[in-house]
């Protein structure tokens, strides 16, 4: 097995809370915050993978999201941004994760992808080849077959990072 070097993350619901009842850029938003237990995460993680946010950023480009990660203190731990703006393809086509693959010199085996839309980050994701976890924060039925992993919580991300690193 080949050691997980990228961790790709969505940004909404995933890294930072998306309130619908604001419109507009995240940046902008009179509110913003982590995901519980997320930044704990990436305290944990940061420098020992290459950290990414990944994102279809619908109403943000890549400057005003890394404004509204400034604002919860979180842009310190990515060492690269994506946007489906960035990368001219958009999740759930499974070509947004090559592309991130290919611009980072990486083989898919040693990226991990942690996103809270089975659809749009799970599924391209596992296609692409890449590993992925399925953040169920909200408890979703159905079936989630093709997460290799689904947590609840992002405290339970250092678990499977952690069982990861010992299987490889």
């Amino acid at each position: 097995m080949t050691k997980i070097k990228v961790i790709f993350f969505d940004w909404g619901d995933t890294v930072m809370r998306d309130f619908p009842q604001f419109s507009g850029p995240m940046c902008d938003w009179p509110k913003v915050e982590y995901i519980p237990g997320v930044e704990k995460v990436l305290q944990s993680l940061h420098g020992q993978h290459v950290l990414v946010i990944a994102t279809n950023a619908y109403d943000s480009g890549t400057e005003q999201m890394r404004k509204a990660l400034r604002k919860v203190g979180a842009e310190k731990y990515f060492n690269h941004f994506f946007s489906s703006k960035d990368l001219n393809v958009e999740k759930p086509d499974k070509r947004f994760f090559i592309e991130l693959i290919t611009r980072l010199n990486v083989a898919p085996e040693e990226c991990l992808v942690v996103g809270n839309s089975y659809e749009k980050d799970v599924i391209p994701a596992s296609q692409a080849g890449l590993k992925a976890v399925f953040f169920n924060e909200r408890i979703q039925s159905g079936d989630h077959s093709v997460a290799d992993f689904i947590i609840h919580s992002m405290s339970e991300l250092m678990l499977v990072i952690n069982q990861l690193e010992i299987s490889n």
